[in-house]
């Protein structure tokens, strides 16, 4: 019996996966209407396992199903991104929290070393490099916590945050900002200061969110 349902599984999982990328990459812009049946026919599946892909990222809010009308890939609001923010501000604030009381010191070092990738790439001005190791930074923090729960909405969101047309390492002064507010988590985390750790996350997802308004605003002005 287990053999038999293995191969579906495996294939709604690819065709999300597949579709996920395309998402992420803006292939598939946001607001667009999702074709199922040139999809089916373009990776020469049923439209089936299609439909199970797309529940899929419904749940993880990145399409939307729209009754009688189809699906399409989720538009996300300024308002939307002011929310989504606000939340990962509370959480990855409760993860720095956590992550500064239960640290090793093994643990401290491997942040070190992960924010010296950071200054690195700053100076080369290297916002790809930048973004990398904030992600691993940002990762590492979590990992740490070690709270699944945490670590899944966490997850969800970022992904949801994926669909913004903009990234806020592209807003003037940006990548000196985020590298001062990461040295002030780290230097929270290396006194084990839990408050001192959860705030200095806190303000570093919130400037996130105000330079990604700031880019908006510039491009809405442009046009």
């Amino acid at each position: 019996m287990n053999a038999s349902r293995i191969a579906p599984l495996a294939l709604y999982q690819e065709v999300a996966e597949r579709l996920r990328e395309r998402i992420f990459s803006h292939e598939l812009k946001p607001g667009a209407w999702i074709d199922e049946q040139a999809i089916a026919e373009q990776y020469g599946i049923s439209r089936t396992p299609l439909r199970e892909a797309l529940k899929v990222l419904a749940s993880e809010g990145l399409v939307t199903l729209k009754p009688r009308r189809g699906c399409y890939v989720t538009e996300i609001s300024e308002r939307d991104l002011d929310e989504i923010f606000s939340v990962m501000a509370l959480l990855e604030g409760q993860c720095a929290r956590d992550a500064a009381g239960k640290a090793s010191e093994s643990d401290l070092a491997h942040f070190k070393k992960l924010h010296d990738a950071l200054e690195a790439a700053a100076d080369r001005n290297d916002i790809n490099g930048f973004f990398e190791a904030n992600q691993a930074f940002h990762h590492a923090v979590q990992s740490v916590a070690d709270n699944h729960w945490l670590q899944h909405v966490i997850e969800d969101l970022r992904k949801v945050i994926k669909l913004s047309r903009h990234h806020s390492l592209f807003s003037d002064g940006r990548l000196e900002q985020s590298l001062a507010e990461h040295r002030d988590i780290l230097k929270a985390m290396l006194a084990r200061d839990a408050a001192g750790a959860e705030t200095a996350m806190r303000m570093h997802i919130h400037s996130g969110r105000k330079a990604l308004a700031r880019i908006a605003a510039a491009r809405t002005e442009a046009a």
